[in-house]
């Protein structure tokens, strides 16, 4: 099993995938967010597209970053990401999950910092770090037995 962790934002689009085992997430790569949620979609499916094409075809689901308030609230962000997520279900035809985003960004700044000081090439890395977390964090919860979040 293998999954695509998905950092849904409006100007960037992190990606990371797991490994085949679905036990750890790596950063993948960004790409732009262009308009509207379906044409984001529309953009990470051809991403998806061309991976299935290549050498690396197995993609089981896809985990998209869900932006909630710290106290668990929608966000002004939440309803374009659960469009986002209802474009790329259609598109693809894969299952789609979400997995609560919160705090991935501080975190992934916070590891970012650590390997790279110069702002501009942590800025570029940025939002794949923060999908492998959230990712990650799906992976974990799934291989625990416990339910993850919608989907998947």
């Amino acid at each position: 099993m293998r999954f695509l962790g998905v950092d849904y934002g409006a100007r960037r689009i992190g990606l990371a995938l797991s490994d085949y085992t679905a036990t750890l997430a790596r950063p993948w790569q960004m790409i732009p967010a262009t308009g509207s949620p379906a044409r984001a979609a529309a953009a990470v499916a051809d991403v998806i597209a061309r991976l299935r094409a290549s050498d690396d075809p197995d993609l089981d689901g896809i985990v998209v970053g869900l932006p909630r308030r710290l106290n668990g609230d929608d966000t002004d962000q939440t309803p374009q990401a659960r469009l986002f997520v209802r474009a790329l279900a259609g598109l693809t035809g894969l299952p789609v999950a979400t997995q609560d985003e919160r705090l991935t960004s501080v975190e992934a700044e916070a590891r970012l910092a650590t390997r790279e000081r110069d702002w501009r090439k942590r800025k570029a890395l940025l939002d794949a770090e923060s999908a492998s977390i959230l990712l990650q964090d799906f992976l974990d919860v799934r291989g625990r037995g416990q339910a993850p979040g919608d989907g998947v």
